[in-house]
């Protein structure tokens, strides 16, 4: 799963000469909460988030009146707060690096750069999240089942060949990665919705051949 198909290109950027109240306005207007700084030509030079304009402006409790508090902001420029030292992602690099890079750096949000080191996108927490619900097929429905099987190579065609066997249709197939040496692994796999008879038979059969750690029947009803 590359980043390129995931990301989001209808970006917003700015540039380090702007006020942070311009910064803060385009955020709020956009209804985002981080903005990729960039030169003429579109090539990174940091990002501005909504908690650097946060940190940057006056207590409430400052004495200055209004005219002066609205001189001192539009003095302060987005390359005065800005973070310059940005993590970002190319754009034919992997969702899951884009994950493992935010997870690890507590960050929202990569900008996403071609070969040049222009911005062409930005992928966030949300899209991670989205690459999961899709991988899963949940918003289909359907059920999962997890199973305890061995890290031998070949022990998931046995459990291919049962649900096939049975009738079974896989909507998604996910894997506990574990070191080999530990020998056992849990395998996630969700099928589509069957008739009664046929899911009951096929659950106890299951847990007849398998280690069956769970089961969960999903039903998702998307709220607008």
């Amino acid at each position: 799963m590359l980043v390129v198909n995931w990301m989001s290109t209808d970006i917003v950027t700015i540039t380090p000469d702007r006020s942070m109240m311009k910064a803060s306005k385009l955020m709020k207007d956009k209804s985002i909460s981080r903005l990729p700084v960039v030169d003429e030509n579109g090539k990174i030079l940091g990002i501005v988030s909504d908690r650097d304009v946060k940190d940057a402006s006056p207590s409430k409790a400052t004495t200055l009146d209004v005219h002066e508090l609205y001189y001192l902001l539009s003095e302060i420029k987005v390359g005065d707060i800005m973070t310059k030292k940005v993590v970002t992602i190319r754009d034919t690099e992997t969702v899951e690096k884009a994950a493992v890079l935010m997870l690890e750096g507590n960050f929202g949000g990569l900008p996403v750069v071609d070969e040049e080191n222009k911005v062409v996108g930005i992928i966030t927490d949300t899209d991670i999240f989205k690459v999961l619900v899709e991988i899963s097929g949940i918003y289909e429905g359907g059920a999962q089942f997890c199973l305890r099987m061995s890290t031998e190579p070949g022990s998931l065609r046995p459990v291919l060949d049962f649900l096939k066997d049975h009738g079974a249709r896989i909507m998604s197939i996910m894997t506990h990665n574990v070191p080999e040496s530990e020998g056992f692994k849990n395998v996630y796999v969700r099928i589509r919705d069957m008739e009664k008879p046929e899911f009951k038979r096929l659950k106890q059969d299951l847990g007849e051949t398998f280690e069956v750690v769970y089961w969960a029947v999903d039903s998702v009803h998307t709220v607008i």
